[in-house]
This record gives structure tokens, C-alpha cells and sequence, in this order.
């Protein structure tokens, strides 16, 4: 997914991740920012984060995402910031920020994360 939106990771850590995705190329029929794939690259940048935070040898997988769409975007770049909301032995969960190019918000995420044993 990271490869097909065109998604670059900018810094990474278990509290906080920050990437980038054009615009183009992730659009719906009437040529705004499909919202599918700000919820992809919300729930990439939020999965990245948990997968850090769960550490070597255990495994993250998302339980739950939710996104609010704010406004549209026709081009240019929009950028991701996940911020650690939780981060305990089994769960973690992530704020996402998705903004456009003037830094207006895009879209709001949420992502919760099941923490495991590899």
C-alpha cells in the first residue's frame, strides 16, 4: 500500500510518525483526495507507530479506524502525523492528522492497535 499511494516516511518512532502522500494518483471520480486512501495513509502511519512500540519479537494489527473528512484536496501533497494517544503492554492507540500543503486539516483518524506476541 505504501508503494501504490506513493506514501513517503518522514520520521518514525513509537510516539510519533510523519509521512507524506500526493495527491495525485489517489483521487475519486470527481477528482478530490479519494478518502480511502487518506484513511490508508492514516492507518499506515498509525500502524507504524504501534508496530515500533510493540518492539522485537511482537506483533501490532489494527482493531479499529475511524476518519473524519474535513475538506477536499485536488493536488499537491497532503502530510500524516500520528501521536501516541496510548501505548500499554496490549493495546496502543494513535491520534492522525492529515493536512494539505497550507496545513488546513484534511481529515481526522483514530486508529487502535491489538498488541501481541509474534
Amino acid at each position: 500500500m505504501i508503494e501504490r499511494t506513493g506514501t513517503q516516511i518522514l520520521e518514525a518512532s513509537a510516539a510519533r510518525v510523519v509521512a507524506t502522500m500526493p495527491v495525485e494518483g489517489n483521487t475519486q471520480p470527481a477528482g478530490l483526495l479519494h478518502g480511502g486512501a487518506s484513511a490508508a495513509l492514516a492507518e499506515t502511519v498509525g500502524s507504524i507507530a504501534a508496530q515500533i512500540h510493540a518492539g522485537p519479537g511482537r506483533a501490532s494489527v489494527g482493531t479499529e479506524l475511524n476518519a473524519t473528512h474535513h475538506r477536499g484536496v485536488r493536488t499537491g501533497t497532503v502530510t500524516a502525523v500520528a501521536t501516541a494517544l496510548h501505548r500499554g503492554r496490549t493495546t496502543a492507540s494513535y491520534e492522525i492528522v492529515v493536512s494539505d500543503d497550507a496545513g488546513r486539516r484534511v481529515c481526522t483518524a483514530r486508529l487502535s492497535c491489538l498488541v501481541l506476541d509474534a
